[in-house]
């Protein structure tokens, strides 16, 4: 049993691989370097996600449940918490995990806990899908450090909520435009570029777009410029920062499958995410190496911050890397089913879902043993309140 309850505690370590095995080409490269400090709080987005799923039970040997199931549920750590390394860097995602379902607004609580984990000395950063531009915004009123790390295009592009470049990585247009002629076919198109304005966000087919994402079409009209061919605007040396598709899911599933056939596979990362309940999939186009789990392996090396001290939360598939990087992954109650069931083989522990302030739940709790591990003896509330 004790064995058992070891290897759920722990149970990633005897399996990692060291540093990300993958690298990202010469084609990332870094665009500066602003000083992190080791306090910051940072948030980003993805899309709408699914409806919450119900509560399952880990059970360990024999049968028995270990810990009270797998949900954090109180912020206060068991014993059997403290034996893991206080958290010193958070990577969180947005949409359908600091996001409720509905809503572009972060709860009260989310909020208060986010700001109660960077005041108490921990690193909160975002990863996200969504470009820069496209996450700020939901950080606006809360409080946070201008230095507050947010990793964006899943992983491709690194700045602080002041807008200083830290690291990013471009897909080679000439590969971008060998993947277009490839994947047109399988749902609506969009290259995102490293610019402000019109023209940072490229599709060959507004309508098209419209159809599949409309409410993403809404909120990026003023930065969308329609090339046709989409190729025109993938000229060389003029490299975008990734490219998307978007789709039902069963087509994005064949569309990824059609690109790691190809010729191109080798030179493009691909990162799909579901939502089940829109049968909407979106297939991310990366530089080869990157994702969210290369850039928080390159942040946490600039912070001198080790893996086992780094904790990252998600609920969907672009999420996996981090979560497996990260010596301490923790996936969202409302996971899908597929990735739910991962969690019980890689060591990943599960939180409450999105609508119930799974995140805070888990703050809360490593604000708490931060306290502990640190000699204070604050209670993550009253840090919030300070």
């Amino acid at each position: 049993m004790v064995k058992r309850c070891l290897r759920l505690i722990f149970g990633r370590v005897s399996r990692q691989r060291g540093p990300l095995q993958k690298r990202a080409a010469a084609s990332w490269a870094p665009v500066g370097f602003c000083s992190l400090c080791q306090h910051g709080v940072a948030l980003s987005a993805d899309a709408l996600h699914t409806a919450r799923l119900n509560e399952f039970q880990a059970l360990g040997t024999n049968g028995h449940s270990f810990t009270g199931g797998p949900y954090f549920a109180s912020p206060a750590p068991s014993k059997l918490e403290d034996m893991r390394p206080s958290v010193r860097l958070v990577a969180i995602d947005i949409d359908g995990t600091l996001l409720p379902t509905f809503s572009q607004v972060i709860s009260a609580r989310n909020a208060r806990a986010l700001k109660a984990a960077q005041d108490s000395g921990i690193v909160v950063a975002i990863a996200t899908g969504r470009r820069t531009a496209y996450t700020a915004p939901l950080l606006e009123g809360l409080g946070l450090r201008a230095d507050t790390p947010l990793i964006t295009s899943n992983g491709a592009v690194t700045r602080t909520l002041s807008g200083d470049p830290v690291d990013r990585s471009q897909l080679e247009a000439r590969v971008a435009r060998g993947v277009c002629g490839l994947l047109r076919k399988f749902g609506a198109m969009v290259f995102t570029f490293d610019k402000i304005g019109r023209g940072e966000l490229v599709v060959e087919d507004l309508e098209q777009a419209h159809e599949r994402i409309a409410l993403w079409v809404e909120a990026n009209r003023g930065a969308i410029e329609v090339v046709k061919p989409l190729e025109n605007a993938l000229v060389d040396g003029e490299d975008p920062i990734q490219g998307m598709v978007a789709g039902g899911l069963s087509q994005m599933k064949k569309a990824e499958k059609a690109l790691k056939a190809s010729v191109w596979g080798v030179s493009c990362e691909c990162v799909r995410t579901e939502y089940p309940g829109r049968d909407l999939s979106i297939l991310d186009l990366l530089p080869p190496g990157v994702s969210k789990g290369w850039a928080l392996e390159r942040l946490a090396g600039r912070l001198g911050i080790d893996r086992k001290e780094t904790m990252a939360i998600g609920d969907n598939w672009n999420d996996v890397d981090m979560l497996e990087w990260a010596g301490q992954g923790v996936l969202m109650g409302n996971a899908a089913a597929e990735l739910r069931a991962m969690a019980t083989t890689r060591g990943w522990r599960l939180t409450q879902p999105n609508d119930d302030d799974g995140v805070a739940v888990v703050l809360e709790t490593a604000v708490t043993q931060w306290g502990q591990v640190n000699g204070r003896k604050k209670h993550w509330a009253s840090t919030a309140r300070s």
